[in-house]
């Protein structure tokens, strides 16, 4: 007699995905309420076969959650982060097919947890850090918030996740264009939100500890973008746009992205999802 082991009864261990590869995508949804009534929202996500899913900029309220839980019914397992500071505004969420080890909001600092900005998943051998980083704001009354505290406390949560040994995956939108290619035009937009000397070079800042923009290590010269204004169509028919949304991992993790995309022909918000496909 042959003993045959039936896969049934092995316990996949917690945070565990099957199969070769992993699709993770994010998406600044810009306000899930409207975005889930436009046409190209669900169908995306029921065409493209994601393990994990992450939205920024939700603008949910906690007890909106459960109606939109109920959508994205392939994702049992779900983590929202909402906003207390405000109604209407940020949120972030991490959908996933798979239970993760663990799950912590924020960034452990009370001072920047108020905004519903960070979830951060575990799983078997890497982090998922879903995040809608700060908007300058308008007269760029946030700059200093940004890049002088969130975003070196933000430095430090990353590296300490770092520490603990495993991959860390760090998506959303950064609110930031990094090199005048993220961006159609850079001339006479250096004082706006993202695009100020300050953010760009914080972003530099935050990548030379040791990680990597997926999106332009494997497409050094591709211009193409994640955002595109609203208020004016004919920008997206002339790929005048900016690349906001980004997909960061720690450098030795690199060698397990197998590719990184931006949907730019997936509609429902101003913004068009991210994607990372990487090795199990």
């Amino acid at each position: 007699g042959k003993l045959v082991v039936s896969e049934g009864n092995l316990e996949k261990p917690l945070g565990c995905f099957a199969g070769d590869k992993i699709r993770l995508a994010s998406w600044n949804v810009n306000g899930i309420r409207a975005c889930s009534k436009k046409s190209g929202f669900l169908e995306f996500i029921a065409r493209e076969d994601i393990d994990i899913l992450c939205f920024n900029e939700t603008k949910l309220q906690e007890q909106m959650v459960p109606e939109f839980k109920k959508l994205f019914q392939q994702f049992p397992f779900q983590y929202w982060n909402c906003s207390l500071a405000r109604k209407g505004y940020s949120g972030v969420s991490l959908l996933s097919k798979v239970e993760p080890i663990s799950v912590r909001t924020g960034i452990g600092k009370k001072d920047h947890d108020q905004e519903g900005r960070v979830v951060t998943a575990e799983f078997n051998s890497f982090f998922v850090v879903s995040t809608y980083i700060p908007n300058a704001g308008q007269k760029l009354k946030r700059l200093d918030y940004r890049v002088k505290e969130w975003d070196l406390e933000f430095r430090a949560y990353l590296n300490s996740l770092y520490s603990e040994g495993k991959g860390v995956i760090w998506v959303g939108d950064l609110n930031v264009v990094h090199q005048e290619m993220d961006i159609y035009n850079i001339k006479g937009k250096e004082k706006n939100a993202g695009v100020t000397p300050q953010e760009r070079q914080s972003f530099s800042e935050t990548l030379a500890g040791g990680w990597k923009d997926t999106f332009r290590e494997l497409y050094p010269e591709a211009k193409k973008y994640s955002w595109f204004s609203a208020l004016n169509a004919s920008r997206r028919e002339k790929n005048e746009g900016w690349r906001l949304d980004y997909i960061v991992v720690n450098e030795n993790f690199m060698p397990k992205v197998l590719d990184s995309l931006i949907h730019d022909t997936v509609m429902g918000s101003d913004h068009h999802p991210v994607e990372l496909v990487f090795s199990n």
